[in-house]
């Protein structure tokens, strides 16, 4: 993002969040940031602290520094919140700005929390008529409760089956399980990113994907072709190392080699899971095209990988609009959209 930002249409600052929450002026510095097979960057929690606007009427934001008196950087006219996973993508981001008054890329603080909540989601994307795969809910009282009864309830599903943390990002604490024995472990270990977990039957085929873009104005939602992901070597599923540190793992193909009708019901689709869930912006929608031709959305995803060579990218770029393109486009919907609510 930060080398592909037009510099003569934007005056850029970085703002990172450290791991122990701190807001700090991070270096405007792409290499630094870079995320690479034995390199994954954190945010520097002594760089100098960013100060947030407090009042609707003032988006300014003001930078501390130790033993220096505090200096502006000036408004902000939008935010592109590339952010993953809690307090990232769940809503808590985009409210603390609607609350500030600032406009941001992406979906708003329902459409947010909704998609970020497997479990939600689900719900939400069943009751409009999308067709989704078998999964059980553990909460986290359940599991406290009675884990036996909780297990039980898996039980109902084929195996295997796959344990995840219901508001996690990136691939997160997520466990294939074959086995009963190997259950609870699983749980558990989902259980360290989100007491709340989903548990999904296993769907043989294919994973599909589809990037959406909201229309302008009163324009339908847009969407791109649609592209598969590979794992061809070294892992079982499409786990976080084979989406961040393992290219050579994963193919992505784009693309996808599907039938014309295929891809326009999975068009037709990711547009309607975008729409029922109320996103802005962008969202990729994710499907699994079982070995028996059946289309499942398997899940929206409201701030995905935004990499050059990430799959949203990708996939809007084999629709004809560039990385640099795919950028402008997202700040100028985001200019466009009225702040509060909408």
């Amino acid at each position: 993002m930060l080398e592909a930002l037009d510099r003569d249409r934007y005056d850029v600052v970085p703002v990172g969040i450290a791991r122990d929450g701190h807001w700090v002026l991070a270096p405007d510095d792409p290499e630094a940031l870079r995320l690479a097979t034995g390199h994954v960057p954190e945010v520097d929690t002594a760089a100098p602290s960013v100060i947030l606007p407090t009042s609707a009427t003032d988006r300014t934001l003001s930078v501390h520094e130790a033993g220096q008196p505090p200096r502006t950087l000036g408004e902000v006219d939008v935010v592109f919140p590339l952010l993953h996973g809690p307090f990232g993508e769940d809503g808590t981001i985009q409210g603390l700005l609607d609350l500030a008054d600032v406009r941001y890329v992406g979906s708003g603080v329902t459409a947010s929390a909704a998609m970020m909540d497997k479990h939600v989601m689900k719900v939400l994307l069943a009751a409009s008529g999308l067709p989704i795969g078998p999964y059980v809910v553990i909460t986290d009282k359940e599991w406290r409760r009675d884990p036996a009864a909780a297990m039980d309830a898996v039980h109902g599903l084929s195996w295997p089956v796959f344990v995840k943390p219901a508001r996690a990002g990136s691939s997160m604490g997520i466990t294939k399980v074959s086995e009963p024995q190997a259950l609870e472990a699983a749980i558990e270990a989902a259980r360290e990113h989100d007491p709340k977990v989903v548990v999904e039957a296993a769907v043989f085929g294919r994973e599909i994907e589809c990037g959406v873009l909201e229309g302008r104005g009163t324009d339908p939602t847009r969407t791109s072709v649609v592209g598969e992901c590979i794992v061809v070597q070294n892992h079982e599923f499409y786990d976080f190392d084979a989406k961040y540190l393992a290219a050579g793992d994963v193919r992505l193909d784009c693309p996808a080699d599907v039938p014309d009708a295929v891809a326009d019901r999975i068009r037709e689709m990711a547009a309607l899971a975008f729409d029922v869930a109320g996103c802005e912006g962008l969202a990729r929608v994710d499907f699994f095209l079982t070995d028996d031709g059946d289309v499942l959305v398997n899940e929206v995803n409201t701030m995905p990988g935004f990499t050059p060579s990430s799959m949203y990218p990708r996939m809007w770029a084999a629709s004809g609009m560039s990385y640099p393109e795919l950028i402008d486009e997202l700040i100028g919907l985001a200019l466009e959209r009225r702040t509060g609510l909408r």
